[in-house]
């Protein structure tokens, strides 16, 4: 699967969050998805095949084979403990130090698993993230004049002001060795009920999950747009939760992604769908006018009411076009809308960096 990604139009190619030794995760059925595809719940627990399949040479060629862009191979660690990161990283700088040709090109560090059960967040316990960072920075990979590769980090969502301000203080100490944050891993707690059998829809850890999928991507907005105006200038913003077409991006970026990361549609339409919102990424900025991602990125504009009659007279347009649609092709079903919308649980084997083809992002 991994291989496929890296063949189509994804920008990088992102592994699934490794633990130390290999696990199959929660109990079956821990996943599930709403009908119309608003929603999607995950409580995995985590399932992949440990730390030394993701940074095995073999692993890795096999992979990225088929890669004539030359995009980047990217390792994401999510340790039971810290003793665990730190001896993850130390496995990750050992191979990348014996073999200079490696091509592992960044680590991410997640810091928002919330579906390990009896497990704290890390990025909720403040405290708790001010050591993680300390002692990861102590590392001798990161205690040189430059990192030995680039570290990222996976945030969990924030609500409150104050909580987004601690999280980036902490972040913002460790400039010298984070590249980038990303923002927002899914929604913690998220139950959904299944009437007809009067139970939750998931077995696992009592039917509470991680909500991912469309439903998310407003809290995700806030949280790219907050984190990217406290951070320092020299740690990017990635953007993550309900990114499903070219214009999720383009919302994303607006609010000061760098790049974003792909889940859940990955998981409904395959590799293709990274085509598909490369795709539409670029038909909306031929259309805007945009021969950069840097022509919009961060550019957010405040609200106004020439803003707000414009917004308006587009929409009316485009219910007067539908309708006109709707009309010369004798109505219709809706089956291609709906289809369009179909989407599946969060499978975080995979998240993309919409990257190269469009200077998102540099690592």
């Amino acid at each position: 699967a991994m291989a496929k990604i890296a063949s189509s139009a994804s920008g990088a190619v992102l592994a699934k969050s490794a633990t130390v030794v290999s696990q199959k995760g929660n109990d079956m059925p821990r996943t599930w998805h709403q009908d119309e595809g608003a929603a999607s719940l995950n409580s995995e627990g985590l399932p992949n095949a440990g730390i030394d399949y993701y940074v095995s040479s073999k692993t890795i060629e096999e992979t990225m084979a088929e890669n004539p862009s030359n995009k980047p191979y990217m390792v994401s660690i999510s340790g039971k403990t810290l003793a665990n990161n730190l001896d993850m990283l130390k496995k990750i700088s050992s191979v990348i130090s014996e073999n200079p040709n490696n091509k592992i090109a960044a680590v991410e560090f997640n810091l928002a698993c919330p579906n390990i059960v009896g497990k704290p967040t890390i990025g909720y316990d403040f405290e708790q993230m001010e050591d993680v960072m300390a002692q990861v920075s102590s590392l001798p990979c990161f205690s040189g004049p430059k990192p030995l590769f680039p570290l990222g980090v996976k945030l969990p969502p924030y609500f409150d002001r104050p909580h987004f301000q601690m999280a980036a203080d902490i972040l913002n100490k460790h400039k010298n060795i984070l590249r980038y944050a990303a923002s927002i891993n899914t929604i913690g707690n998220a139950l959904a009920v299944d009437p007809v059998a009067e139970m939750p829809a998931v077995r696992a850890n009592g039917g509470y999950a991680g909500l991912s999928g469309p439903a998310v991507k407003y809290t995700a907005l806030a949280n790219v747009r907050q984190m990217r105006e406290l951070l320092h200038e020299d740690i990017d913003v990635v953007g993550a939760g309900g990114v499903q077409s070219g214009m999720d991006a383009f919302e994303m970026m607006l609010c000061g992604a760098r790049a974003v990361q792909v889940g859940t549609c990955h998981w409904t339409e395959g590799p293709k769908c990274f085509d598909r919102i490369a795709d539409e990424l670029r038909a909306i900025m031929e259309e805007r006018g945009y021969a950069s991602v840097d022509d919009f990125r961060g550019k957010l504009k405040e609200w106004s009411k020439d803003g707000a009659a414009k917004s308006r007279a587009a929409r009316v347009a485009a219910k007067a076009k539908k309708g006109g649609d709707v009309k010369s092709s004798g109505g219709g079903n809706g089956a291609g809308a709906n289809q369009s919308v179909l989407i599946a649980i969060l499978f975080a084997i995979i998240a993309v960096l919409l990257a190269d083809k469009f200077q998102i992002v540099s690592l």
